[in-house]
């Protein structure tokens, strides 16, 4: 806040300076002092966006429609698609002033530089993240939080400990019939909750059209492989594998259960109040592919017991187990999934949904836009609608539902030290080994 602060008061300082000294702001445009519908420089968040190469690209195009923000630098291993992020930046500004950066610590080294949206593979999310809050930038990660339980646990300290705003990309709480449903679970409206279903993908959708390519050929050129291996184990490149089919690869992604655990189960967690708290048991199967480079499984089913007696089943590939997220309860039940309120939330009695909330009943955090959001918060200081410990939460079922599937047996977990009870071996699993030089 302190460097927020001070860069906004330098800025607006110079812009005085300007005009008594030459007793006309010809150094200083209108534009820049907010005028013609602009926004002033001291009310402008500076951002630089770490991986732009998908979800990335996205969110820097959602910033880019906010007038108050202003990207000033792109970071990516691959030069194509830098340059091309580069281009759309400077078109939409129409200057040549974006800077680019193939390597993620020269771009957070800037002290100009209020925020970072970073949009990396699952593998590569904690580095940066923790190295952002040290150098003083507030966040917009994407989810899963990480890529691992003990990632998860680090990158919530440090957000915490350099007093950083963190917003993740689980957007569906921005939406309105999501928090609608929410709403009703935690009014009680369908009474004492005892299950919640949460109805995830199954399989592997091959995003890039390239699954099956796993022949071993050169990278293609431009693209710094061996930095987007980073701490993960070294593999040569392989078409199947980039850009977009790495999810599938346990040493990057987490297939679909982790790709969906921060929409899903997300909204199952904000359904119950359960963004500081964790399962008890879990455990589950999962079917795995028998040879070829894709290893996350393709069919799964976990079974979670939370506190106050409530079992959460979160599946993908099993029609028993409609997507999106149920709770169920003893007067009545709500699922809710994306679309418009009309058809995605669906309520047992059906009538349900026809009722209001009340003013003296709870309401859940309402945001203006995911995104907005965040820069909101970046100004205010507040929370975000999705802060870090929520994200964490959220993914903590899909990390504990990982290693029960692995390791074939039932996970006791304490939610509030956060530790695997009884089984070291399990325990182990809760983080991976860095390839050097990277370190958490």
């Amino acid at each position: 806040m302190n460097q927020n602060v001070s860069r906004r008061r330098f800025l607006t300082g110079a812009a005085g300076t300007a005009m008594g000294v030459v007793g006309f702001p010809y150094i200083v445009g209108s534009a820049a002092l907010g005028k013609e519908g602009s926004v002033a420089p001291s009310e402008r968040i500076t951002m630089g966006c770490i991986g732009v190469g998908w979800q990335g690209g996205s969110n820097m195009g959602q910033f880019l429609r906010e007038k108050d923000c202003q990207i000033v630098a792109i970071c990516d291993v691959d030069k194509k698609t830098l340059q091309g992020a580069v281009n759309t930046v400077n078109k939409r500004y129409g200057t040549q002033d974006c800077a680019a950066y193939t390597d993620f610590r020269e771009l957070l080294a800037r002290k100009d530089i209020d925020a970072v949206s970073l949009g990396l593979p699952d593998h590569w999310h904690a580095i940066p993240a923790i190295e952002a809050a040290k150098s003083g930038k507030d966040i917009f990660g994407e989810k899963p939080l990480s890529h691992d339980f003990r990632e998860g646990r680090a990158m919530c300290n440090a957000v915490k400990q350099y007093g950083r705003i963190w917003q993740t990309g689980s957007w569906q709480r921005s939406q309105a019939h999501f928090r609608f449903a929410c709403e009703l679970v935690r009014n009680g409206r369908i009474g004492k909750v005892h299950t919640v279903e949460v109805g995830l993908p199954s399989g592997h959708s091959d995003f890039a059209k390239t699954a099956g390519q796993e022949q071993i050929v050169a990278p293609p050129e431009g693209l710094d492989f061996d930095r987007w291996l980073g701490p993960a184990p070294y593999t040569p490149y392989r078409p199947a594998l980039l850009p977009k089919n790495w999810r599938w690869v346990l040493d990057y992604g987490g297939g679909q259960l982790m790709d969906w655990v921060g929409h899903h189960v997300d909204i199952a967690h904000w359904g119950m109040g359960w963004d500081n708290t964790g399962p008890l048991e879990i455990e589950g199967y999962g079917e795995y592919p028998q040879d070829g480079l894709y290893d996350s499984p393709t069919r799964y089913r976990l079974t979670a017991k939370y506190p106050n007696g409530v079992t959460m089943v979160i599946a993908g590939g099993h029609k028993d187990i409609r997507g999106g997220t149920k709770w169920i309860g003893d007067k009545g039940s709500v699922w809710v999934s994306r679309g418009d309120l009309g058809r995605s939330v669906v309520t047992e009695p059906g009538d349900l949904k026809q009722g209001q909330i009340g003013a003296n009943d709870i309401h859940l955090y309402e945001s203006p836009g995911h995104w907005r959001n965040f820069l909101d918060c970046i100004k205010s200081r507040q929370a975000t609608i999705t802060p870090c410990e929520a994200a964490h939460r959220s993914a903590t079922p899909g990390h504990l539902g990982r290693i029960a599937m692995w390791l074939g047996r039932k996970i006791r977990f304490n939610p509030e030290t956060e530790e695997i009870i009884g089984d070291p071996v399990a325990s182990a699993l809760l983080g991976r080994a860095y390839r050097s030089p990277w370190h958490l």
